[in-house]
């Protein structure tokens, strides 16, 4: 009983809610990076774009086909990455993936909202899932910088 019981508290009511209103939920055109990344575990898929101006995210847009979890998880990023520098973001996969291995510590705002997730840590089915769109949206960043460094210094 006590298992069924923590699996209702992780799909609470606060998780629905985020996971049927994900803000930035359209594709961008001429983003500076896309990336899509996928759960094989469980199929949920996330494709972001993002774009960057004066060292920070400047626009964000995700298609997310994902179960309720990876939504959820998605509106947080949603919500958050536009107007953060690339080491918030880089800071907020980090501490949600600590926060799943069961931390207990809150990422730093304005990534707080995956706080949401604290009961998750028992379930690693559903990390990878839970990761996506935050994973993804470092990964743009991660390419836009490389771009960045090799127009800087060209070979």
């Amino acid at each position: 009983m006590s298992g069924e019981t923590d699996l209702i508290k992780l799909y609470s009511g606060r998780i629905l809610a985020l996971a049927a209103d994900i803000p930035n939920a359209e594709r961008l055109t001429g983003a500076d990076a896309s990336v899509k990344k996928r759960s094989p575990l469980c199929g949920s898929m996330v494709t972001v774009d993002l774009s960057m101006a004066n060292d920070r995210i400047s626009e964000f847009g995700q298609d997310v086909k994902a179960c309720a979890l990876g939504q959820a998880a998605a509106s947080v990023v949603g919500g958050a990455l536009i107007g953060s520098t690339p080491a918030q973001a880089v800071k907020a996969r980090d501490q949600l993936r600590a926060l799943l291995k069961g931390s207990g510590v809150i990422p730093d705002a304005p990534f707080d909202g995956f706080e949401v997730f604290l009961p998750a840590s028992a379930y690693k089915n559903r990390h990878a899932s839970i990761l996506l769109s935050i994973e993804a949206a470092c990964e743009a960043i991660e390419v836009i910088t490389a771009d960045e460094k090799n127009a800087a210094h060209p070979v």
